[in-house]
């Protein structure tokens, strides 16, 4: 439950796929405590529970359930913003939050690779949350990676920290709900696989490379790697698998590789954050893991789940690595982010006046 103190918060787009998510999470939370749902003009007045088409295996709290669906505009004594908005509106709104002085952190693409935002993964780069004081605005917008590049970046991060790496090869398998709610053409009913998910490829070769950056100042010199993505959709409801293939800087053994990702430990996990997992990454030796349906939750499905590691002839080393794309890969991403922003003293003290 909340405490006394907890901070007020608002979710934009909440009634969607990860809208949902955000509250579900939220419900719970020790630190922050819904004060606002905002989503389209359709469901603004409604109770939340007749706006929203409840598509989680949770039951929707009762409180949460009669409280009034707002607009998506600022409104004053909310510090801070979850944005799961759709990109159509979202840039405009989020930063009317942030130059209103809230800090907002969204989980749409329009501000991801903008040079004065962080792109976050908070165990991968914490440090670049110094970019929120370097934003024009009153409060601060934080970006939270695509669903299917945070599992990657958090694979790589300790290969690349440890060894440097030249070159990666990515196939993903992603989940259903990656799409959103909603039926997908092509997707009706098991037996077919979509090899094209329009933006993904580029968002994944481009995001890895800025969340792997090196801090300098006010902006973020990207990796000097090459990152190429194949991106398809399959009958899995949640969860996203890749397999990868990568080039090192160096030559290493296996056993320095296993070691890289058990031994990582990162500033979440130190702080003790709510949503951080026990563990980032989490091997399983098991040929056939990891495994969607039973390895999406492992660590409270916060965890970079990997297995499969083996010499590849073309770039040297290859793996499996899972992530829960609507969980790590979404609302539970941004709620990590958050309380690391907090924990660091970036939350503004009060919210849009």
């Amino acid at each position: 439950m909340p405490s006394p103190d907890s901070i007020p918060v608002a979710v934009l787009g909440a009634t969607g796929s990860v809208g949902q998510r955000f509250v579900s999470l939220l419900g719970d939370h020790p630190r922050f405590r819904i004060a606002a749902l905002g989503a389209s003009k359709a469901s603004a007045g409604r109770p939340y529970g007749e706006a929203v088409s409840w598509a989680l295996d949770v039951p929707l709290d009762s409180t949460l359930a009669q409280t009034p669906v707002g607009d998506v505009d600022p409104r004053p004594g909310i510090p801070l913003v979850f944005s799961a908005l759709d990109a159509a509106v979202a840039e405009d709104v989020e930063r009317a939050w942030a130059e209103a002085g809230a800090l907002v952190v969204s989980n749409t693409a329009c501000h991801r690779m903008d040079p004065r935002v962080p792109l976050l993964v908070p165990e991968v780069n914490p440090d670049h949350l110094e970019l929120l004081q370097h934003q024009p605005f009153e409060g601060g917008i934080i970006a939270a990676p695509n669903c299917s590049t945070v599992g990657l970046a958090m694979a790589l991060a300790p290969l690349h920290e440890a060894f440097g790496i030249r070159r990666v090869h990515a196939v993903t398998l992603q989940a259903l709900s990656g799409a959103g709610a909603g039926p997908i053409q092509g997707m009706e009913e098991p037996g077919n696989l979509l090899p094209y998910i329009d933006g993904e490829e580029e968002k994944m070769s481009r995001e890895t490379v800025k969340i792997l950056g090196r801090l300098e100042n006010d902006h973020i010199v990207h990796a000097d790697l090459a990152v190429s993505a194949q991106c398809n959709r399959v009958f899995v409801q949640d969860g996203h698998t890749e397999c990868v293939s990568l080039e090192l800087a160096r030559s290493v053994s296996r056993e320095e590789i296993l070691r890289a990702w058990t031994e990582f430990s990162a500033e979440p996990q130190a702080l003790e954050l709510w949503s951080a997992p026990q563990r980032p990454i989490h091997y399983l030796s098991d040929q056939c893991a990891p495994q969607p349906l039973l390895h999406r939750d492992l660590d409270k499905g916060m965890a970079c789940v990997v297995g499969r590691l083996q010499e590849c002839p073309v770039l040297g080393w290859k793996f499996v690595c899972l992530s829960h794309n609507t969980l790590r890969g979404a609302a539970g991403g941004a709620l990590l982010a958050a309380e690391l922003a907090c924990a660091k003293g970036y939350l503004p003290v009060a919210g849009p006046a």
